[in-house]
């Protein structure tokens, strides 16, 4: 694992999840493989392996560069921008 200059500027302690499921799969009927945090803003979005791979839209749209696994048993973390775990 890195550092990376995003970590140093999440929020502390990170955001509290804004749902138990991707809402834009809801929304589109579809069904995430697995879901991610966004640990700048607490959206849950669906990972690159689910058909429509709302947490990298959710980058794209935001900039918002790290992300979390919403696993509880897995604790690594993606930036988007440095495209590396940290």
């Amino acid at each position: 694992m890195s550092e990376c200059l995003h970590v140093s500027e999440l929020p502390r302690p990170e955001p509290a999840p804004l749902g138990d499921t991707c809402p834009e799969c809801l929304a589109a009927g579809t069904h995430p493989v697995q879901l991610r945090l966004c640990l700048v803003c607490g959206h849950v979005g669906c990972c690159d392996s689910s058909p429509l791979k709302h947490a990298t839209a959710h980058f794209e749209a935001t900039g918002h560069a790290v992300m979390r696994s919403f696993d509880c048993a897995e604790s690594w973390r993606w930036c988007f921008v440095d495209g590396s775990i940290v």
